[in-house]
């Protein structure tokens, strides 16, 4: 059982689960491409969630509510011991629930269309999100996908 709270990333484990996102989408996404970093994930229109297990951190993601009163997630990642275990389902139904609590219209996330990104896209599916166009400032690419869930 994992036990959700709101983080605001002061937390050493959390700052460094943020830090192996980043370093695995440098990774595994074309030069260019352009992530929320720890500062920009502690702006005022973004909350962020972890999950944890005895003490460790096992998955964080965030929600940044966008001008036109829509939502788009950020920042998803488990940590690599808590793969397959659900820690990223909690976090993205905590962020769903959050975001119909704030009376937001949909939700929309870019994700990466390489193998890496399989498992990511799959849970996207499995709560209902939809390919569908760009939105906000992001620009389709052949290496990414939009997503979206009406909420």
């Amino acid at each position: 059982m994992f036990d959700v709270i709101e983080d605001d990333l002061t937390h050493e484990q959390s700052r460094e689960l943020v830090a192996f996102h980043l370093s695995g989408m440098n990774a595994d996404v074309p030069p260019g491409a352009t992530f929320l970093g720890l500062t920009d994930l502690q702006r005022p229109e973004v909350t962020v969630w972890s999950a944890w297990e005895a003490g460790r951190i096992a998955s964080i993601g965030a929600l940044k509510r966008l001008p036109d009163g829509s939502g788009e997630i950020k920042s998803m990642r488990t940590h690599p011991d808590f793969t397959g275990r659900g820690a990223g389902a909690v976090i993205l139904e905590t962020i769903i629930a959050a975001a119909r609590e704030r009376g937001l219209y949909r939700l929309s996330l870019e994700t990466g269309s390489g193998a890496s990104f399989a498992a990511a896209f799959a849970l996207y599916q499995k709560f209902g999100f939809r390919k569908g166009e760009a939105y906000s400032t992001h620009e389709q690419t052949a290496f990414n996908h939009f997503l979206h869930l009406d909420l």
